[in-house]
């Protein structure tokens, strides 16, 4: 089943370390099967959330994208991204619709 990660970029402080991070992540996300499915913004239509800079990754599996976010290959790439922003992030397990679970 697919998982998705999404992040929400709040604020960068570094401008460069991110313009690197940009340059490297693809190809590593790539390795482990991700690919981005939103990069930038969007429209609320309910609620308060208000997303500043959102970025949504899909991988095939739920242990995928946690196989990539913990990997020696994204490591340096990650500390890099965390020491130059404030952000959030949240994996989520797809959804297969079943009338049972929902």
């Amino acid at each position: 089943m697919a998982a998705y990660c999404l992040f929400d970029i709040i604020e960068i402080h570094n401008e460069e370390a991110m313009n690197t991070y940009r340059n490297n992540v693809i190809d590593v996300v790539g390795k482990f099967k991700g690919k981005y499915i939103v990069i930038g913004n969007g429209t609320v239509k309910e609620g308060s959330y208000k997303p500043v800079y959102p970025v949504m990754i899909e991988f095939p599996s739920l242990d995928l994208a946690e196989a990539w976010y913990n990997s020696k290959e994204y490591s340096k790439l990650k500390e890099l991204r965390l020491a130059a922003v404030t952000s959030n992030a949240i994996f989520f397990d797809g959804f297969v619709p079943n009338h049972e679970t929902y």
